[in-house]
């Protein structure tokens, strides 16, 4: 499919932004309309915020293809993962109120928690250095109505991927867990702490819990793509679409408001909004580049705030540059979406300092290395790859991801030529990006090297994506 005869639906501002600005922002509609095509993408929507004030607010294609509805900025696409920010904030409003510490134990609020919950405290829940497995990783049925308590004690059974605080690695079961412990502190479901304390107050006057039974103006359906062809969302169990790891849905105009809330310190103390945006301190006494519900990494040598969101159809993202005072938002209603491709353009086009650079090669000094990475690739396209190479293994990497893996090396062929890219500290680990050219393709392998000297993280994807 491709998306043509796109409706544009734009806000409209009480004040036009320079004709300056506005030639630059017109370069915006065609990045936009060129990646919708190239990605297959049926509707997208967009904000850019400069200096507090939204000078581009925009719909593009469309909201619900059977149903030729365009998006517009009212639409209300699923957050995914960007609503774990919602939840951080209704944590943090708990701690203002005294009801719960970041230190506390999860056996304060969980009296049957198992023994290796002694020792995990809300701040690592809210960091993603919990050591709690991710449940999405092939380890729940989506098609199920789970209880909170029954979802609770699914995550009892889990064991732990590493001690808490040791590592970062990111878990939805601990934002599952962080709504329950909402619950717990404040006796209210956290949808409901979110909505009379953060929506509001703020003016996100659509923002809510996902529900199936409400009527829902605007509600955009999500989409994805089987071998090339569109298809609906796949269905998800009602219950199970409230867990406070991102099921909210939020407009255009709902993450606008958002924005200025933070910009503006409001329904959180400024001390409160500053714990939200450091990075998490490992027990090494390294940091990882992750806050409550954030990524705190630079972007092209700039300091950024953001996250994506992925769920049921969706693809999300929202990025703040605090020093650009810019803030972008990219909601899509596809599957195999990426956000950030726009937001890159988006970027570069409205703030040239924010372009990021190429990766290119750089000199390989590690040829020890070298001969590990291409043994590895050997070993992972003959089906050798080995969980005694890790550190810790992910939840669902064995067998599913090592065998797509696989897949992809062997379709790729003989390996011609390993170019080094990247070399980076990341909390404990040492990470490598890698160009690895093979016979029909080039692929980009990331490996990351705990201080054990083990295999803390390995991937391979399209050099594209």
């Amino acid at each position: 499919m491709t998306c043509t005869g796109l409706v544009i639906a734009a806000l409209t501002f009480v004040a036009a932004p320079p004709i300056t600005a506005r030639l630059d922002l017109a370069r915006v509609d065609s990045l936009v309309q060129a990646e919708m095509a190239r990605q297959k993408i049926p509707g997208v929507a967009v904000a850019v915020i400069r200096k507090g004030a939204p000078v581009k607010a925009q719909g593009y294609g469309k909201a619900n293809v059977e149903h030729d509805v365009a998006v517009t900025t009212e639409t209300i696409f699923q957050s995914g993962s960007v609503g774990k920010q919602f939840t951080a904030a209704a944590v943090m409003l708990l701690v203002e109120d005294g009801r719960l510490s970041l230190a506390d134990p999860l056996p304060k609020f969980f009296a049957d928690a198992p023994p290796n919950w002694q020792r995990i405290t809300v701040r690592h829940l809210l960091t993603h250095t919990s050591g709690l497995p991710d449940y999405t990783d092939g380890t729940i049925d989506y098609r199920r109505d789970y209880s909170e308590e029954e979802l609770l004690r699914f995550a009892y059974g889990l064991t732990l991927e590493f001690e808490p605080g040791a590592r970062w690695n990111y878990s939805n079961t601990g934002y599952v867990v962080l709504g329950i412990v909402i619950r717990k502190a404040s006796g209210m479901f956290y949808g409901d702490v979110l909505r009379t304390r953060v929506f509001d107050p703020l003016g996100m006057r659509t923002a809510r819990i996902i529900t199936e039974e409400d009527i829902v103006p605007h509600r955009s359906a999500g989409y994805r793509l089987v071998r090339g062809e569109l298809k609906n969302q796949n269905w998800v169990a009602p219950k199970l679409n409230t867990t406070a790891d991102g099921s909210l849905y939020l407009s255009l105009q709902d993450l606008i408001a958002w924005d200025a809330g933070i910009r503006a310190q409001r329904v959180l103390r400024s001390d409160s909004w500053a714990r939200i945006f450091t990075p998490v301190t490992l027990n090494s006494g390294n940091t990882y580049p992750y806050g409550f519900g954030w990524s705190v990494d630079d972007f092209a040598g700039r300091p950024a705030q953001r996250h994506g969101g992925s769920w049921q159809g969706f693809q999300t993202h929202i990025a703040r540059f605090p020093d650009a005072d810019l803030t972008i938002i990219v909601l899509t209603n596809l599957a195999q979406a990426n956000p950030e491709r726009i937001r890159d353009g988006i970027a570069a086009i409205v703030e040239p300092a924010l372009t990021r650079p190429e990766l290119k090669p750089i000199t390989d000094t590690d040829p020890a290395l070298q001969t590990r990475v291409l043994r590895l690739i050997a070993d992972t396209a003959a089906g050798r790859l080995s969980p005694a190479e890790f550190a810790y293994v992910r939840a669902g990497f064995f067998p599913d991801t090592a065998q797509s893996y696989a897949d992809t090396l062997r379709d790729a062929g003989a390996v011609t030529k390993l170019t080094l890219l990247e070399k980076r500290k990341l909390g404990d680990d040492e990470t490598y990006t890698y160009d690895v050219a093979f016979a029909r393709k080039t692929l980009r392998l990331t490996i990351a090297i705990a201080p054990d000297g083990r295999i803390a993280s390995f991937s391979v994807r399209p050099v594209s994506s």
